[in-house]
């Protein structure tokens, strides 16, 4: 099965690059990741992005993710929980200033096989998407269920700086395809894909820091029109272990 889903990860994208209309844009996402831990068995994952349009500057999206995470037996990890999600215009010379909200919830598990040169991670999650109504350039009513999306990342890091035992700086390599579901999804089934490459530098058992390149390939529900998005991505990780702190 792993084999199959790698092979759409690496094939798919190329195949998709033969169609015409992909629009090519640039941006900058900031992330802050926190990591609160309870206890061995579970932890509270929580971010914040803020994602903008560079050359021109102009907002695209800003995300609220919490996600509970429990450790399962062996090397597996399950999750729940839900994004809060705020689009503006894909266009960034866009005359609208409208801001449309999406409730995401999920659930997923991750696998992380630890080799003796590199880490291996493999996750699988599943979201249900439900938009705010729009109509005429404003926000109307509640919100609506559009489709549900699965996804499936594998990650690659190598570590090459240790101190003290501690790995210190790693290269982080990740590839991540999306498909959509639902009766609303017809020319769309595959969504998107989103390659990555970074440098991860832990500060201390705290505090790590990231920046990384990321290549964000995207089908619009027309199956013919396309973004190709380069996206610098800066990121901060935080872990706060309260069962230490009791402890102490």
């Amino acid at each position: 099965m792993k084999k199959i889903i790698l092979l759409t990860v690496l094939l798919f994208p190329k195949l998709l690059l033969a169609q015409k209309n992909i629009e090519k844009q640039q941006l900058i996402w900031y992330g802050y990741y926190n990591t609160l831990k309870f206890n061995e068995k579970w932890s509270l994952l929580s971010e914040i992005q803020e994602r903008q349009f560079y050359n021109p500057t102009a907002q695209h999206q800003l995300v609220f993710r919490s996600n509970l995470e429990r450790k399962l037996t062996g090397n597996w990890n399950a999750s729940a929980g839900i994004t809060y999600f705020l689009q503006n215009p894909n266009d960034p010379e866009s005359e609208s200033n409208l801001t449309v909200p999406e409730l995401r919830p999920d659930f997923g598990f991750n696998n992380k096989q630890k080799l003796r040169f590199l880490t291996i991670n493999h996750r699988y999650k599943a979201e249900a998407r439900f938009f705010h109504d729009v109509e005429n350039n404003r926000l109307v009513g509640g919100y609506r269920f559009s489709n549900f999306r699965f996804r499936y990342q594998l990650g690659i890091d190598f570590p090459i700086l240790k101190n003290e035992g501690d790995e210190k700086l790693i290269v982080k390599v990740k590839d991540e395809v999306m498909f959509n579901m639902g009766k609303k999804v017809v020319k769309n089934t595959f969504d998107q894909n989103r390659i990555y490459l970074g440098l991860n530098y832990k500060w201390n058992k705290s505090l790590a820091f990231e920046v990384g390149y990321m290549n964000w390939f995207q089908q619009l529900n027309t199956g013919t029109d396309f973004y190709n998005r380069d996206i610098l991505r800066l990121s901060i990780f935080h872990t706060i272990e309260l069962n230490k702190k009791n402890n102490d």
